[in-house]
């Protein structure tokens, strides 16, 4: 593995949804999620690092150094005890280990499991192997203007009825020549949104990143997933799902000093949201109602970037 990152960055990631569900809320029969006050959509952050992990865990055989530690349907006190076992301690679930040995566990799983190192990790739910803060974080992707939340009804040719008594499939085709051919189709419903352009805005690190080893190539790899998280995770009900654009801030410094300078990159030279600020999302004129991403202009301000800051424009 290369060495950690030393330069801080944000980055815009721009993708849009056509006729699908983005983001689903179990609180609210998984309608897309909305800002009720404003009816922008929202997609959590939740949503969005698993699209990441999704990728690299496909890219990267689910192997270490590269594995993935919150995988879909597993126990995470699993990899927890393997850590331990694989640094030296012969009794992983024994309550209270000590520091020196929760410290090894913790690295191991760093050096494993590639969410870990970039996203962080509360892994003392059982075995201890500490906390790790990571060096990449996501906000909550909200929608340039405001969406409609549809509840579109379907039929299903064909129903999943418990028949009661039926012992082979013998029975269950009985059962179906007794019934109306309407009594053997059923009704639901899909929730989507006809369009929505969505900003996730996230923040990396340099700091976090030493402590967690999230190098270089562990950042080559989040580009990589960025931009591809909705190729490999297509779905009916997620509709047309497109990373449009993908956006870098990289602090570098401006001092002449190259100690200072390494300084300046790690801890930055602007704020965020100064950054964010110079690349404009507008509807076109005469739009009321984006349906495309064609409908928009995006604009990026070069001339006011601040001194130390270089603009990444990776999609």
């Amino acid at each position: 593995m290369s060495d950690p990152i030393t330069n801080r960055y944000e980055f815009l990631c721009l993708f849009d949804c056509e006729n699908g569900n983005p983001n689903g809320d179990p609180d609210a029969g998984n309608a897309p999620r909305i800002d009720p006050e404003d009816m922008h959509g929202l997609v959590s952050d939740v949503a969005v690092k698993r699209r990441i992990r999704n990728y690299v865990q496909i890219a990267k055989n689910n192997e270490a150094p590269n594995a993935i530690f919150v995988e879909h349907a597993t126990n995470l006190n699993r990899p927890i005890v393997m850590a331990h076992e694989a640094t030296g301690n012969p009794e992983p679930t024994k309550k209270g280990s000590s520091k020196d040995k929760v410290e090894k566990a913790r690295d191991w799983m760093c050096q494993q499991f590639y969410d870990v190192r970039a996203f962080g990790a509360v892994m003392s739910t059982g075995p201890n192997a500490g906390q790790v803060r990571g060096p990449v974080q996501v906000a909550f992707s909200r929608s340039y203007d405001a969406v409609l939340p549809m509840d579109v009804s379907i039929t299903r040719m064909a129903v999943a009825e418990d028949v009661k008594g039926a012992k082979s499939s013998a029975d269950y085709v009985k059962w179906e020549g007794e019934q109306d051919e309407d009594k053997l189709r059923t009704m639901g419903r899909k929730s989507l949104i006809p369009y929505g352009l969505y900003a996730c805005r996230g923040f990396i690190s340099a700091h976090l990143a030493e402590k967690t080893g999230f190098s270089e190539d562990d950042l080559e790899l989040l580009w990589d997933a960025l931009k591809n998280m909705y190729e490999h995770d297509r779905s009916a009900s997620k509709g047309l799902m497109t990373v449009q654009k993908l956006f870098a801030f990289k602090h570098v410094g401006t001092d002449t000093d190259n100690g200072q300078r390494v300084r300046q990159a790690i801890l930055g030279c602007a704020p965020a949201h100064t950054l964010f600020d110079l690349i404009k999302v507008e509807r076109k004129e005469g739009v009321e109602s984006p349906r495309t991403f064609a409908d928009y202009t995006v604009t990026v301000d070069h001339d006011n970037l601040p001194n130390g800051v270089e603009l990444l424009e990776l999609l």
